[in-house]
């Protein structure tokens, strides 16, 4: 089978969304993720000249890079400007380049203001200076759709002088997202028979929803690279996503890539936090909500026979799958979700319980797992763990100080005391919290994931919901993610409210 290159624009292109900036060392642990986890082929780091701090940045890449044999992945996007650029490249220690010049006739006379033969001659002149210094480069035919679709002679006369150059790859952006996977078949396919000797990578955009489906085509068409960017972000709607364009060759194309799949959550993840841009719940691979059965008739099935399950098997992502408890939920969800906390319960408690989950559905509140206990709690008055207490805490928040956290607790009748500073009074509450469950001897949950959310116009008085996704070990070694929320008008106080509904899930 074809082997197909998988190049990340992570670094590069998707600084390019609004309001997104890495800091060096968030690129620098997206790169040492994305190059020896997730394994992609090559890595596109940065634009050339953006400024002395990114350059320093790209340095410590560079360095890291050298250490562990990815030198000759990473990549930096120069321009036609002799040798500004790839000077600026040079310092980096990069020895790739990826130069950016005009696929389209449009871009050409009207952005650069030059003749096709004028922008020739400054691509001539800028490559042999890369050539001098022993550069590895790659070359980008901006605006490549608008040049197929609409100049095409221009474009074809584009490749024929570069295919005498000593070019390792010539790259075709789909740079305003305007193919679809019918043209982009079509075309793409028709280029590779004719130049049957070069290396061709494509470089989808996304403003039709179409990247994942162009960067298919593409692949089927021939191409022998593709450029994509975790959880689609870039400019305007975003590049193709890295998972599903990964996923997708997999398991529809007859062709091999390198990338570990286990990986892919985990880099989501990280460029999740550090952008600052969630990801929707239905995000196809990523989405916290991929893997979860709503209806009832989908978890009756899946309990006889995994009659709902496709070959995206939460498993292939170190995932697993979920049953949700709602107004849809019927009473497999339910016997699923029970039997995985180990709580059993007769036929008649279970129609009570049933009934009751879909009343709060129907009152858009939202029910986990682990509010089961104490559904069933109030409901049959059943006795629950809830050993472990909050008696009382006290938080204080000053400018420019840390928090400070005084917490007394309680577990079997032994009371404990404690105080904590913190970033902020969460994080004071949680260090002087951690230390009373060393002396308990209970089990610290990890904090995976932690939202606050307020109704829509709410007030300064408004309720506010927190909710935290833990992971906690089992008896078996194995780690478990559990969610908890908390209610109450203090943020502090709900996030508590939560943290005490873990402890007690666990202790």
């Amino acid at each position: 089978m074809r082997q197909i290159e998988i190049m990340d624009t992570t670094l590069r292109d998707s600084e390019q969304m609004q309001g997104i900036s890495f800091t060096p060392s968030e690129k620098l642990t997206i790169a040492e993720i994305l190059l020896s986890r997730v394994k992609v082929d090559r890595l596109e780091v940065t634009s050339a000249k953006v400024s002395s701090g990114e350059q320093k940045g790209v340095e410590k890449i560079v360095e890291w890079a050298d250490n562990f044999g990815f030198t000759d992945k990473l990549e930096i996007l120069t321009f036609i400007d002799y040798d500004k650029s790839i000077n600026w490249a040079m310092k980096t220690g990069i020895k790739s380049i990826n130069l950016l010049t005009k696929g389209s006739l449009k871009h050409c006379e009207q952005q650069l203001k030059k003749t096709q033969k004028e922008h020739q001659n400054d691509i001539e002149r800028t490559l042999e200076y890369a050539f001098s210094k022993n550069l590895s480069v790659n070359v980008y035919l901006e605006d490549f759709s608008n040049g197929i679709l609409n100049s095409p002679e221009y474009l074809f006369a584009q490749i024929d002088f570069l295919k005498n150059f000593p070019i390792k790859r010539i790259m075709l952006p789909d740079t305003l997202g305007i193919l679809n996977p019918f043209s982009t078949y079509e075309n793409i396919k028709n280029i590779v028979e004719k130049y049957p000797t070069v290396h061709f990578d494509f470089h989808p955009h996304n403003d039709y929803g179409l990247g994942t489906a162009n960067a298919l085509a593409a692949i089927k068409a021939g191409v022998k690279g593709v450029h994509l960017a975790v959880n689609g972000m870039g400019e305007r709607a975003g590049n193709a996503s890295l998972d599903e364009v990964c996923v997708g060759i997999k398991d529809f194309i007859d062709a091999n890539i390198n990338i570990n799949e286990k990986e892919l959550f985990t880099a989501s993840q990280y460029v999740e936090t550090f952008s600052g841009q969630r990801m929707p719940a239905n995000k196809p691979i990523y989405g916290k909500n991929i893997f979860t059965q709503t209806a009832g008739v989908h978890a009756d099935g899946d309990k006889k026979g995994d009659l709902y399950v496709n070959n995206l098997k939460p498993e292939r992502f170190g995932r697993h799958r979920e049953y949700a408890l709602g107004k849809l939920s019927g009473k497999a969800n339910l016997e699923i979700n029970l039997k995985e906390l180990g709580i059993s319960l007769s036929e008649e408690k279970k129609n009570i319980l049933l009934q009751t989950i879909i009343e709060l559905g129907d009152k858009k509140k939202t029910v986990f797992a682990t509010d089961l206990p104490f559904i069933i709690n109030d409901i049959f008055e059943t006795k629950t763990n809830n050993d472990f207490k909050v008696l009382n805490f006290s938080i204080n928040s000053t400018y420019k100080l840390k928090s400070i956290a005084n917490v007394r607790c309680s577990f079997k009748n032994e009371e404990v005391e404690e105080a904590a500073q913190g970033d902020g009074g969460y994080d004071a509450f949680m260090n002087a919290l951690k230390k009373i469950l060393t002396q308990f001897k209970i089990q610290i949950p990890k904090l995976i994931d932690y939202t606050v959310e307020i109704p829509p116009g709410g007030r300064t008085d408004a309720m506010v919901q927190a909710v935290i996704t833990w992971e906690v070990e089992q008896a078996d070694g194995k780690t478990k993610k559990i969610t908890t929320k908390g209610f109450n008008h203090d943020q502090n106080t709900a996030a508590i409210e939560a943290t005490l509904k873990i402890i007690n899930f666990i202790s």
